[in-house]
């Protein structure tokens, strides 16, 4: 249902037929309600609307039937519309919006300077059929002066005019678009008889002159110098590429705003795009849009409101006119009419240009500004558009030719070096010179030149250099725009000697960094308000981050301003106060307990800086800095799963014994060979905190009896010491190992007692690792619900802390117990994304258990293939360690029931063998029932077959070791091939000699 107040009171169907609305009192309510736009109308003031003094006998129930009334016509009209009007608390109300109701409708218009679509609207006088009703009188006044606002500014014929001045002969605005018309039709003499008339009636009835800007503009008829409607917007050579979203969002900023700038940084395409946006509003404008170069306005310039004023009436087409500047300004702003003046290259006089256009923009009413400026004006009313980049392809990322910057420069390229195009050979390198160039089109333009020369790959190899690189442009360009140096330079030479200082400075910060960083970087103390200035000139660029806002150069500014330090003999002093300052930031990090996350997203924030330092520490002999940084970020590394990165960085400090115990860690995380080696040389070194991490790190790879040592001797000193969360770290690893040897109730003592601290320090690593072992021990007691819920848990809070190596666990563990219950398509879906996790991570414990579910998910799933060979691969693996690891034991089983199910009992038969013999190492009695019961279903001596699971079953229930329901169909099987061996009694009678043995012994019964 739409609704029209513009002209006769109305109302149509979405197909555009009018609906008939019954008796003038129901049409009344409709147009009152229509006045409140949708608010709600209190009963009484609709009664006193609508019948006055004159009040039926039950007000309050007539007024219900006339609701009721007009309900009705809108539902017959159109169904679904009866809900239209509304009732409620507050009274009654209508509900429009601006694409339902034309008075709004035309309000928008003219917000958006659509000044012929909105003026389309009017059918006639405002609420035309109750003009005479008070309740409308103020909606009429308003929608008549915007209506006559709109006709100042809008291109309306000669005769319409005239017949609107006749009818408000004193209203300004009108009678100046009249003049303006007129002169512009040849009818010079009727213009400035209209401006006579006008001053006549003034001087009459109400003893006035004249305004100012009306005097102006007869001065400039009578002198001949009123510019015609015209365009002096340059036609553009190129495509304009990846803007097409901006030019609407600045065209519908113009709308709301009468002036809008356009910042950014040089070459980035202000200019460009702010020619592309005033082409696509010129319709807009009756008088035009007018383009103002200021480049060469300089603050050398001798009077440089004069050049301003004077560009502006060439750019016009105006005679030069001298005299006190109010003077020229009020004849510009008479002569502008509805006009987009675009002021191009403001910055090197921005106050200047302030105060011109502040001046203008007050005495045009109907003027709109589009500015170009590396810093805004900072006018009441101005709105900001700030210029980004071009869109660069992410590293590693696939859809490299939909970014705008790659679709900038292939088109580029491909002029200057014909036959130039996109392909798999040299998208990777399009790639990183566009991110590298931070996709700006100026130096992207720039590089594509060079193609032709040095290829795609020669350009990549000498963006180092990129200011010899880029020192030619394209003939004709302004000479600011010719070479990148010259683009920064034009930047550069405009700031102030602190603006320069803190620019040049911040340049060996890398990738950014906070306000606090710069402050100790650039020495400093009061750095934040120049940031702001520089942000404002668009040389600094703000980036929201986790701590706050973040701060820094595009590559290319940066390279600028090292050259800069160089020369002022200042880079190897502030180089120095870089790295100081990020060592001392890592060591102040809280990575144990409440404040974890928060430093975890701080220092992921500055990975780049601290890189950065350590880079400089070793380059330049601080072997005590680097140490310490080391040291402070080890565990941060091995929290996010960096152990590559770890490894290289503690590589770079050899002599260190602290950083030794932390790469023995790191090896063992890595299942490296050397970390044996690397043990026995720094251990004895190690603090408790050193023997415990080594413990930790060791126990993915058997080192079961030196970590317990290791973790035994720890534990005393964090209790002596009072060391909480050292403590809590202990118990951790013993529940792992406890685990490992089926221990239930050490693991539940260990699990619970180290998740109770950890939650206590509020440590979200320790508290989802304490988490995840308790998970372990549900999973051991057969509660595999319970399981499955600490386990997804623990997923949880990895995912919240981004500890993303913990997430891959946690899916693992999840999958694990998935497979347990015989849910194995959602085990696999867990393990596929665990696997993924796991191997971007560099985690090989959580790739090997991932590549477990999946394996023995297989196998239930009657994938014989797939399982032996992800099993074959994981036994490869665990063998070429120097130590098995503890996931052995259990692969060796599965292969051997896989091997047995294909019909090789005697391979698989030697796989139980070596299984029971691992898990026997390991302590492990779940491990050795297992191995007992897949070795009776291999053997071939029947009778020995039923006492190892006799043997088999008398351990798991000394040990409550229970097996799953997924695991009987192996026992079962193994069972019934007994029992039809042998017979029921023959059977009971083997089965019960075998309750009686050890493990051991009724292993050894095979090999007698």
């Amino acid at each position: 249902m739409r609704f029209g107040v513009l002209g006769p009171v109305t109302a149509w169907t979405d197909a555009g037929e009018p609906v008939t609305i019954q008796g003038l009192k129901v049409r009344a309510l409709l147009a009152d309600l229509l006045v409140h736009e949708g608010r709600p109308v209190p009963a009484d003031r609709l009664i006193d609307d609508l019948w006055g003094t004159q009040l039926p006998g039950n007000p309050a129930g007539t007024l219900s039937a006339k609701v009721s009334q007009l309900r009705r016509a809108f539902e017959d009209a159109e169904a679904g519309s009866r809900e239209l009007v509304r009732s409620g608390p507050a009274g009654y109300s209508i509900a429009v919006d601006k694409t339902s109701y034309d008075a709004l409708l035309f309000a928008d218009r003219v917000s958006r300077g659509e000044l012929t679509e909105a003026l389309g609207l009017w059918r006639g006088p405002a609420y035309a059929d109750f003009a005479d009703e008070s309740f409308v009188e103020t909606a009429v006044a308003r929608l008549t002066e915007q209506r006559l606002a709109a006709l100042e500014r809008a291109d309306v014929p000669i005769d319409e005019l005239s017949a609107l001045v006749a009818e408000h002969p004193l209203r300004e605005g009108l009678r100046a678009a009249q003049m303006r018309a007129l002169y512009r039709a040849g009818r010079q003499t009727e213009a400035l008889d209209s401006f006579e008339e006008l001053r006549r009636l003034l001087a009459d009835e109400l003893g006035l002159d004249p305004s100012p800007p009306l005097v102006a503009l007869q001065q400039s008829i009578l002198t001949q110098e009123l510019p015609h409607a015209r365009s002096n917007l340059p036609a553009q050579r190129t495509d304009l590429i990846g803007r097409s979203d901006a030019v609407s969002s600045i065209g519908a900023a113009l709308s709301s705003s009468r002036l809008v700038t356009l910042t950014g940084p040089g070459g980035v395409g202000k200019t460009r795009l702010a020619l592309a946006t005033a082409a696509s509003v010129a319709e807009r404008f009756a008088d035009g849009v007018v383009l103002v170069e200021l480049a060469a306005v300089t603050p050398a310039t001798l009077s440089v409101r004069d050049a301003l004023t004077d560009a502006v009436q060439a750019a016009l087409d105006l005679r030069d006119s001298s005299g006190p500047a109010e003077t020229v300004v009020a004849r510009l702003a008479a002569v502008m009419g509805t006009r987009l003046l675009l002021l191009d290259n403001c910055e090197q006089v921005i106050a200047e240009v302030a105060d011109l256009v502040d001046e203008l923009l007050a005495a045009a009413p109907h003027l709109r500004v589009l500015a170009t400026s590396r810093e805004p004006l900072n006018l009441a009313g101005e709105a900001v558009w700030a210029v980004p980049p071009l869109e660069v392809p992410l590293a590693g990322a696939d859809a490299v030719a939909e970014c705008s910057a790659v679709q900038l420069f292939v088109a580029r390229a491909a002029a200057a070096s014909q036959g130039f195009t996109l392909t798999a050979d040299n998208v990777a390198d399009v790639a990183v010179l566009c991110r590298r160039l931070d996709g700006i089109p100026l130096a992207l333009e720039l590089a594509a030149t060079r193609v032709r020369a040095l290829g795609i790959r020669g350009l990549v190899a000498r963006l180092d250099d990129r200011f010899r690189l880029l020192a030619t442009g394209h003939r004709g360009a302004a000479p600011r725009q010719q070479t990148l140096q010259a683009m920064i330079d034009w930047s550069w030479e405009l700031l102030a000697p602190d603006e320069q200082a803190v620019l040049r400075r911040l340049a060996v910060q890398a990738d950014g960094g906070t306000a606090e960083a710069a402050a100790a970087v650039c020495a400093e103390p009061d750095v934040l308000e120049v940031l702001i200035r520089l942000v404002d000139r668009s040389l600094v660029v703000p980036v929201h981050g986790v701590d706050g806002p973040r701060y820094r150069l595009l590559e290319s500014v940066a390279a600028y301003c090292v050259e800069k330090l160089r020369a002022a003999d200042e880079l190897e002093s502030v180089q120095q106060r870089h790295l100081e300052y990020y060592v001392e930031l890592a060591e102040s990090a809280e990575l144990h307990g409440a404040e974890q996350n928060s430093w975890l997203r701080l220092l992921d924030a500055d990975a780049a800086n601290l890189r950065t330092a350590l880079d400089r520490a070793v380059a330049t002999g601080q072997s005590d800095l680097a140490e310490r940084l080391v040291d402070a970020m080890a565990w941060y590394w091995f929290l996010r799963g960096r152990t590559a990165e770890a490894v290289r960085s503690l590589d770079a400090v050899p002599g260190s014994a602290r950083a030794g115990v932390w790469r023995t860690g790191f090896l063992y995380v890595q299942a490296d060979r050397r970390a044996g080696a690397e043990r026995e040389r720094w251990l004895e070194t190690a603090d408790a905190r050193g023997q415990w991490w080594v413990a930790f790190a060791s126990s993915d790879v058997g080192e079961l009896v030196t970590g317990q040592v290791l973790l035994e001797r720890s534990l005393k000193t964090f209790e002596t010491d009072g060391d909480q969360w050292g403590a809590a770290a202990v118990l951790l690893a013993r529940a792992k190992h406890a685990h490992v040897q089926s221990d239930l109730d050490a693991l539940r003592a260990d699990a619970s007692e180290s998740e109770r601290i950890f939650r206590g320090l509020g440590d979200a690593w320790g508290t989802l690792q304490a988490t995840s072992w308790l998970g372990a021990a549900a999973e051991l007691a057969g509660d595999f619900a319970e399981a499955a819920r600490l386990h997804q848990e623990c997923a949880q809070i990895a995912e919240g802390l981004e500890l993303w190596p913990e997430v891959a666990g946690a899916l693992g563990m999840l999958g694990w117990t998935q497979v347990r219950q015989g849910e194995y398509t959602a085990a696999r879906a867990q393990a596929e994304r665990a696997l993924r996790l796991a191997a971007d991570q560099g985690q090989r414990p959580v790739q090997a258990l991932a590549e477990i579910v999946l394996a023995f998910s297989a196998r239930r799933m009657g994938e014989l293939g797939e399982a032996e060979l992800r099993l074959r691969a994981l036994i490869a693996a665990a063998r070429a360690q120097d130590e098995p690891a503890l996931y052995l034991s259990m692969v060796l089983e599965e292969l051997g029931f896989v091997l047995e199910l294909q019909g090789d009992a005697a391979a698989a038969l030697e796989l139980h063998r070596e299984s029971f013999e691992v898990s026997e190492a390991y302590g492990s009695v779940r491990g050795l029932c297992g191995a007992l019961e897949g070795l009776a279903g291999a053997a071939a001596d029947k009778s020995v077959a039923a006492q190892l699971l006799g043997a088999a079953a008398a351990a798991r229930a000394a040990g409550e070791h229970l097996i799953a329901s997924t695991e009987l169909d192996d026992l079962t099987r193994a069972v019934a091939a007994a029992r039809e061996a042998l017979g029921e009694r023959a059977y009971d009678e083997a089965y019960a000699r075998g309750g009686a043995l050890t493990p051991r012994q009724a292993f050894d019964l095979l090999y007698e």
